[in-house]
């Protein structure tokens, strides 16, 4: 009787406060700033940094996040094999993907009212002001990084000068090439953040949570416990 009661008093905390359930889940957020000096994020280490970052200032969960960003040339990197398997959650705890393979089909629910920030916003889109809708990500469609001629990166993440990165529209509209695409829209018009502003953006980037259990993982776990 006594585990039983101790059972329900943890699905009431969670179910009554909302929170604690909602940030179990939450695996996946737009950045709501760039850190400040256009694309050059101090290559993905930097940029890995900045949503570990912005996660703990914004009380995330303690996982492992990573930057959607694919790099180019000798030991080049594509963006969907870093972000870990999902299934991913954003800030209100609604799943934007089950796995790699949803996230980049016509499938996954990314449209600007589930690409929230790490502190639940909305980020502006075409017919607001300021647009900030593209997206840096440095990558195809696929996910996987370009082998095109030129630069799609911004010297991979370490320009604010000459250079051009690959971006997404977040609200899934706009021009360029595939202006639905979340993730390869168009190509910046360089890299600095005043350039990246000028083409609709304002240096943002996705974080993916690569480890870590959902709420439902954890109540889950205790039931089996108490059994």
């Amino acid at each position: 009787m006594r585990r039983t009661i101790g059972f329900m008093a943890i699905l009431f905390t969670f179910g009554a406060s909302g929170a604690a359930a909602q940030d179990e889940n939450i695996s996946f957020f737009i950045t709501s700033s760039n850190p400040g000096d256009g694309a050059d994020l101090g290559g993905l280490e930097g940029a890995d940094a900045y949503c570990e970052a912005l996660a703990e200032a914004a009380g995330l969960p303690d996982r492992t996040w990573r930057a959607y960003l694919s790099t180019t040339g000798a030991g080049g990197v594509h963006a969907r094999e870093r972000i870990g398997d999902g299934p991913w959650y954003n800030h209100a705890g609604t799943m934007i993907a089950r796995d790699v393979e949803h996230l980049h089909s016509n499938g996954p629910n990314l449209t600007k009212a589930t690409i929230l920030t790490e502190n639940g916003n909305e980020v502006n889109g075409r017919g607001d002001q300021p647009n900030q809708h593209d997206i840096l990500t440095g990558s195809l469609m696929s996910g996987m990084a370009s082998d095109a001629d030129g630069d799609t990166t911004c010297g991979n993440w370490t320009s604010s000068g000459e250079g051009s990165a690959l971006v997404g529209h977040h609200d899934r509209t706009g021009g360029g090439q595939n202006p639905t695409s979340w993730n390869e829209a168009h190509g910046s018009r360089g890299c600095s953040l005043e350039n990246l502003r000028g083409t609709g953006g304002d240096g943002r980037f996705y974080c993916f949570a690569t480890d870590g259990p959902s709420g439902g993982d954890v109540l889950l776990r205790f039931a089996r416990r108490e059994r």
